[in-house]
């Protein structure tokens, strides 16, 4: 253990801490990912199952200050009565495919005074500002609609000035206009009579599981990925360290060059000349 010593150093201490707490936060992330595909699942099986259920009369989904029940959105009501023009509630920032655009909220005052809020679809605007002169008139005269129920909006969002919001909120609506109107609000899927000029159908949703099966093994992924790293991180710091251990020291001496030949060597002894004098 004495060779894994360095671990007890601040910086690897802090290193060990950083990856610690991504490895924690790419697992809730993951968890997370995996708790949105659980909930698109149920929703999706909420939408197929209404999807094969015969329309039924609003007031038997619907009531006045309650809110939707989450097994019943997306099911389809119809009602009857007559649109409420004047109450129009232009709904900001709904684009399309990249194009900016509105949805157009229109009241179906019933027979019985209550309003079913009515989303008619939606209308390209390019950014242009617009309020209910703008907008294609719906039907006059009493119309039979029939729609998918959506449950309000939550939030700042929903605040309603002058006839726009950017959320539907039957509540926040209902107030603005001084309207009694039942909970929650329809997306258009047909009038009897037609409109004159139709506005673009609500998108249905889409049932696929999406991404988040993927995205919640790519976390995963990565705070495994981060773990292993600092491992083998570790591990080469210790290698290194050993490699440095086992190198011999250095002397800081080196040997004199020698001249092998005699006649080059500085130690040979002097030839006597000939005439025998030194």
């Amino acid at each position: 253990m004495r060779s894994f010593r360095f671990l007890l150093s601040r910086r690897w201490l802090l290193f060990a801490l950083a990856v610690a707490v991504f490895a924690v936060a790419a697992w809730w992330l993951g968890e997370w990912q995996f708790h949105r595909l659980d909930d698109r699942k149920e929703r999706n099986a909420v939408v197929r199952a209404n999807e094969d259920r015969p329309p039924a009369p609003v007031a038997d989904v619907l009531a006045p200050g309650e809110e939707v029940a989450e097994d019943e959105e997306w099911r389809t009501v119809e009602a009857t009565g007559s649109y409420a023009p004047e109450d129009t509630v232009i709904v900001r920032y709904r684009t399309r495919d990249g194009a900016a655009g509105v949805d157009v909220v229109v009241p179906l005052v019933t027979g019985d005074g209550t309003a079913l809020l009515v989303d008619r679809g939606w209308l390209q605007t390019d950014n242009r500002p617009v309020d209910a002169s703008d907008v294609p008139a719906p039907p006059s005269g009493e119309v039979e609609v029939t729609g998918w129920v959506r449950a309000d909006g939550t939030g700042d969002a929903t605040a309603v000035h002058d006839h726009t919001t950017r959320a539907i909120s039957s509540e926040a609506i209902g107030e603005a206009l001084g309207r009694k109107v039942y909970g929650g609000f329809v997306e258009l899927r047909s009038e009897d009579p037609p409109p004159a000029e139709k506005l673009e159908p609500v998108e249905l949703p889409e049932l696929n599981n999406g991404p988040h099966f993927f995205y919640g093994l790519q976390w995963w992924f990565f705070g495994v990925l981060a773990i292993g790293g600092f491992f083998y991180l570790a591990y080469d710091e210790r290698r290194k360290a050993q490699r440095a251990r086992s190198m011999p020291p250095s002397t800081g001496s080196i040997d004199p060059d020698t001249n092998e030949a005699a006649g080059e060597s500085r130690k040979a002894a002097a030839r006597p000349n000939s005439s025998g004098s030194p």
